[in-house]
């Protein structure tokens, strides 16, 4: 008798801890997909703009997001509107994902002196 409710107790016990992993992984998900305050952001210097491509090549901090290094990279662009309000040389914070494979700049903005 003990054996059996010992073996329930261990199932039950096993089907909780499966269903806190399933918890804690889709808070995990959300997270990484929602819009990113400003303290995620990540500070960069902008290398060369690429309108007609809707490209940027930023040499940037860490991203934290991406488990990223800091290092120089071009970007796609979400809007290519973004582009519109930086140049060569700018100093700007962004935030990116990794979207269908490439890498895309969600949001941009220049960093005020």
């Amino acid at each position: 008798m003990k054996a059996h409710t010992l073996a329930l107790s261990l199932a039950l016990l096993l089907g909780t801890g499966h269903a806190l992993a399933q918890s804690q992984d889709s808070g995990h998900d959300s997270h990484h997909t929602t819009a990113s305050s400003a303290s995620d952001m990540t500070e960069a210097e902008v290398r060369k703009v690429d309108k007609a491509a809707k490209k940027i090549t930023l040499k940037h901090g860490q991203i934290k997001n991406l488990d990223m290094p800091p290092m120089t990279m071009v970007f796609q662009v979400k809007d290519a509107a973004l582009l519109e309000q930086v140049q060569a040389g700018d100093k700007v914070r962004f935030t990116a994902d990794k979207v269908g494979g490439a890498y895309l700049v969600l949001t941009l903005e220049p960093v005020k002196n």
